[in-house]
């Protein structure tokens, strides 16, 4: 059975549930990439960024709410070709949310007239690399770092959209 999922634009009064969805996954995925004991989870400057994308003409902010309520479970943000960030609630991980919320992003991106895509991952996420990997990403070999502190490594992956987002 497939997972049900919606998107919608976010708004400013949405960061706080934004930021709790979040958390979990980031300390729990990324504990490899950010030590909890030096680099804790960075509430304020995460949610200045994303009231700062919200604000952007240029980038897409988008809640994504379980298909069989209104409850907020992860999020997005779309600029132009690049899928920025993407993120499900810990709670809903091994559920089907997060690559429904994929497909339904990705979707939304063709809609736009994206036919090939990019993003970032942080190298030392593993867990992350294997699902985009699983969902038809590839890496390019670019790598980058970045901005939050201790500064880790990111590689970017590509996808086309021209195809189905799910494997058959």
């Amino acid at each position: 059975m497939t997972r049900q999922v919606s998107l919608r634009a976010m708004t400013p009064p949405d960061v706080p549930a934004v930021i709790e969805a979040q958390e979990a996954g980031a300390v729990i995925g990324l504990a490899a990439v950010f030590p909890q004991d030096e680099f804790p989870f960075p509430r304020e400057a995460i949610a200045r960024r994303w009231l700062e994308e919200i604000a952007s003409s240029d980038i897409e902010c988008l809640v994504v709410r379980d298909g069989d309520g209104d409850e907020l479970i992860g999020c997005a943000a779309l600029r132009g070709d690049e899928l920025m960030h993407f993120g499900i609630a810990f709670e809903r991980w091994g559920t089907g949310a997060a690559q429904a919320a994929h497909d339904a992003v990705l979707e939304r991106m063709r809609s736009a007239g994206v036919t090939r895509a990019w993003l970032r991952v942080f190298t030392g996420n593993e867990r992350g690399r294997r699902f985009y990997e699983r969902l038809g990403w590839t890496p390019t070999g670019e790598r980058s770092l970045s901005t939050f502190a201790p500064c880790p490594e990111l590689l970017q992956y590509e996808r086309e959209l021209g195809g189905r987002t799910r494997d058959a």
